[in-house]
């Protein structure tokens, strides 16, 4: 059954191409980076310390991200707790 957030995905540019937005503004460091297919936050994964892509669904309630690592094209939906096919999806976007 196809994702029905997915109709929340806008066309966005990354908040930026530097890494983790919020932890460049505090010094921190991250692992993987998410970006938010609703506006464009791009955010550190769950294995970073701060966890700033789901700290931006909860507080923005942005359900969709896609991976913003080089050559990662998968989407997630955090309110279904799942990976979307982009491509079965027809969501794939790519910013690199």
């Amino acid at each position: 059954m196809p994702c029905v957030h997915l109709s929340d995905i806008e066309a966005i540019e990354p908040s930026t191409y530097e890494g983790c937005e919020d932890c460049l503004q505090i010094g921190g460091q991250w692992v993987h980076l998410r970006l938010c297919m609703q506006c464009g936050h791009v955010g550190c994964c769950d294995n970073s310390s701060n966890r700033h892509a789901t700290r931006h669904f909860h507080d923005a309630g942005h359900g969709v991200i896609q991976s913003f690592e080089p050559g990662e094209r998968w989407v997630f939906c955090y309110v279904d707790n799942d990976v979307v096919d982009p491509v079965a999806e027809d969501v794939n976007r790519s910013y690199r």
